[in-house]
């Protein structure tokens, strides 16, 4: 049995599963129960934009900890220059010594730096081989390998290829595979390919502890792969989410001017800003209670996903799945 990894040890925990960070759907009950269950929820800083917000979880999930001898939770930074809350979250992050971080969209450098001065570890989302240099030189402490398939920013190379080749090159680095993985047989295909552990997502949206609206579950229950599409709309980003009426209403790609305003050195920061706020009150019309808009992140993993249960539930059957998918490969 495979069930700890290298990751297992960095983060202590005893079954190698990251809940994926979802904007505006990982919430502090589900980062309790990834916790009380022995895996690490993880959770944006964005979700909390707030005064006061991301510290009053923090202190919450502190205390969780203590209690436990195994399970963790941690933040996912949007680093790059266009999220203006940063450096304020990272700041905040920092102060409550939050066990591991997930880096996405910019330069990892100041989160690793602020990170390992406690002890703390830093993981890169990354979806080539170029931008996994340019965080291993930073020395990050491994990889979040975010292929085809995977809800929210997904990458555009699948699983099988991008973390053989993170391996290949990045030998000492430990690799957490992301995109289309939802259950135990998936999390042991992964290990084969030579992953040391799973981010999965889209399969805890469908979660009793989630409080994103009912509309929002039912239509994962309903999703097909063929019903995830890219969408460059929401946050100038390529994006997976549901195909719905709202969603070809929208559209899928930048216009001429959105790209230019996207690229140019005096407006890029400014404009991505600007893409970036409006995708986020576009989500949070279609995600909260009561709000039923049909703007729905999520990844090709809806295929598989046709009820809704506890999390604790969730992660008891990818267990069990696993289990039985290595004893029949050793039969």
């Amino acid at each position: 049995m495979k069930l700890k990894s290298q990751v297992s040890e960095q983060l202590n925990i005893s079954m190698p599963i990251i809940m994926a960070p979802m904007f505006l759907v990982s919430n502090e009950a589900m980062m309790k129960e990834a916790i009380r269950n022995g895996i690490s929820g993880c959770f944006p800083s964005l979700n909390y934009r707030k005064d006061g917000e991301l510290d009053i979880i923090l202190t919450s999930l502190n205390q969780e900890l203590k209690v436990h001898t195994s399970g963790t939770y941690g933040v996912n930074l949007i680093v790059q220059k266009s999220n203006p809350l940063y450096e304020k979250h990272l700041a905040t992050c920092v102060k409550h010594k939050v066990p591991f971080y997930i880096t996405s969209l910019g330069s990892p450098k100041q989160v690793i730096e602020a990170a390992h001065a406690y002890g703390a570890k830093v993981y890169c989302d990354v979806t080539n081989i170029e931008h996994a240099k340019k965080c291993c030189n930073l020395n990050c402490d491994g990889f979040i390998a975010v292929g085809q398939g995977a809800g929210g920013h997904a990458g555009p190379n699948p699983l099988h290829i991008l973390v053989p080749a993170l391996k290949k090159n990045f030998p000492d680095k430990p690799v957490i595979a992301a995109g289309g993985i939802t259950n135990g047989t998936a999390l042991l295909s992964m290990q084969v390919l030579g992953a040391d552990a799973v981010s999965i997502g889209t399969r805890f949206i469908n979660s009793t502890e989630c409080s994103v609206n009912n509309a929002y579950k039912d239509a994962i229950t309903k999703a097909k792969m063929d019903d995830i599409v890219m969408t460059e709309k929401l946050s100038g980003t390529p994006c997976s989410i549901i195909n719905t009426p709202a969603a070809q209403k929208m559209g899928y790609t930048q216009n001429w001017l959105e790209r230019w305003m996207s690229k140019n050195k005096q407006t890029k920061k400014w404009f991505k800003m600007l893409i970036q706020i409006r995708g986020m009150k576009r989500l949070e019309k279609s995600v909260l209670p009561n709000n039923y808009q049909t703007l729905w992140c999520a990844g090709k993993s809806v295929e598989l996903i046709d009820d809704v249960l506890p999390c604790a539930e969730i992660i008891e059957n990818i267990k069990r799945e696993y289990l039985e998918a290595l004893e029949q490969l050793n039969d």
